[in-house]
């Protein structure tokens, strides 16, 4: 088991978990609210045949990784990230981020720009603006938000419940794309969340990523499940795509808010393929920056 320590409160230190598997081009994987690394338990080996080092770490307050009762931010989640990939040494790598974890990517871009980042990729993700406001109309409204902190804050257990029936469409997916277990399973892993962590981001869902998405200059992919009902397409994904110049937009017909379990092979194949494109290119363009 590998950790890293990314500051401390008070006498305790802060670690996160990751684990760093395979080679080549390196490939890290940030994960959703309110699970760990384990969620990407259908793309990993996929990313490890096809040649990649995949590294997956946990959230602080999530999974194996400590859980303080600070830091629930995206300014220091993604400096969480940034101190993972200086421990690791990564060049040309790829980010993928997952719900809360296309936050990481986009705040990672905004916060340190795109120096050895090869490509970017969120799945469901939470950028660019989720709240609705005079100047961002297409977003959701506030109240919703104040309710889910409040049912979280009452009885996170029971809201976990109702959540993963959103996650994953059960009422459509139960028994056909997800089994009962892999639901009980996502429950399992939110119920060892940190408390603290599971209501105090509730809020940074709503973050405003437009100006971290304009500093993108990578080759992004955009995956998104069009039947969202946690973060949905059109508040999301598909103005995420619009933001970023050049993205691709892959949207998973009547997926849910969680592609990357139900709709597995479509997302591993649009994954792999758009990762395929790197390569070369992408050490000739990091080449290209250092020269210039």
């Amino acid at each position: 088991m590998s950790y890293i320590d990314v500051g401390k409160e008070n006498s305790t230190s802060i670690h996160l978990y990751y684990e760093d598997h395979g080679s080549g081009q390196p490939v890290v994987l940030i994960h959703g609210y309110p699970l760990s690394s384990t969620s990407w338990e259908k793309q990993i080996p996929v990313l490890l045949e096809a040649g990649y080092r995949v590294i997956a770490y946990d959230r602080r307050g999530f999974g194996k990784s400590s859980q303080p009762t600070t830091g629930y931010n995206y300014d220091t989640f993604a400096e969480d990230l940034r101190k993972l990939i200086t421990h690791l040494k990564l060049k040309h790598f790829t980010l993928v981020g997952f719900s809360m974890g296309g936050g990481e990517v986009a705040r990672y871009f905004g916060k340190y720009g795109s120096k050895d980042v090869s490509r970017a990729v969120i799945i469901g993700g939470v950028p660019p603006y989720l709240l609705k406001t005079d100047d961002n109309p297409e977003g959701v409204d506030e109240s919703v938000f104040q309710g889910i902190e409040k049912a979280v804050a009452a009885d996170r257990y029971a809201f976990f419940t109702d959540f993963f029936k959103n996650f994953y469409n059960t009422d459509v997916n139960l028994g056909k794309r997800v089994s009962e277990q892999a639901v009980q399973a996502s429950w399992n892993v939110a119920s060892i969340a940190s408390a603290i962590a599971s209501l105090d981001c509730v809020p940074t869902w709503y973050e405003d990523f437009r100006k971290d998405l304009e500093k993108i200059d990578v080759p992004t992919l955009v995956i998104h499940g069009d039947a969202d009902r946690i973060v949905p397409f059109a508040s999301a994904g598909q103005r995420t795509a619009r933001l970023v110049k050049g993205a691709e937009l892959v949207v998973i017909k009547d997926g849910p808010h969680n592609v990357a379990w139900t709709h597995a092979d479509e997302v591993n194949a649009a994954l792999t393929q758009f990762l395929a494109k790197g390569g070369a290119m992408s050490e000739k363009r990091e080449k290209d920056k250092a020269v210039a």
